[in-house]
């Protein structure tokens, strides 16, 4: 299983949404990591690929007070095909905007409340997001999973 890697290590509740997003997504066939930098310079939480190619991205919010300081997530739409907000079973579901998806997730799993619209990327963005992707996972296997892996990972 992928490490979980979060900005706030001392936020265990968001460890546990990642680490449930990443067990569901493992139950549907969808290879994720954590921490994926973007050719924006934005960092997604969470990052899968399905068999088919298909990009997900999912932005973690552990409570109200992250989800409302947080107007980035729309910057991470270029770069997938499908976008979900995953939040814990606590989490009030009405303030997540209703044309994207929504998971709800702890430490031991997660379910799909709402599904993400698709929105396909161009090939050329899917290669490059794809390559990222790629480079990013093996650097961790060859690293030992280390966090410090994504930083090496410069795109030109």
């Amino acid at each position: 299983m992928e490490p979980v890697i979060t900005d706030d290590p001392l936020n265990p509740q968001a460890a546990h949404i990642c680490r449930g997003v990443l067990r569901l997504f493992a139950d549907m066939n969808l290879a994720g990591v954590t921490e994926m930098t973007l050719a924006n310079g934005r960092r997604a939480d969470i990052a899968a690929i399905d068999a088919s190619g298909e990009i997900t991205i999912v932005e973690v919010k552990s409570s109200v007070p992250d989800f409302r300081a947080d107007a980035k997530w729309p910057d991470y739409l270029p770069y997938c095909d499908r976008f979900y907000f995953a939040v814990g079973h606590g989490f009030p579901k009405d303030l997540i905007p209703e044309h994207v998806g929504l998971i709800v997730a702890d430490g031991f799993g997660g379910a799909v409340l709402r599904a993400s619209g698709r929105t396909p990327l161009a090939p050329a963005r899917r290669k490059a997001v794809t390559l990222r992707f790629a480079r990013l996972a093996a650097n961790r296997l060859s690293f030992g999973a280390e966090p410090i892996a994504g930083d090496l990972l410069k795109e030109a």
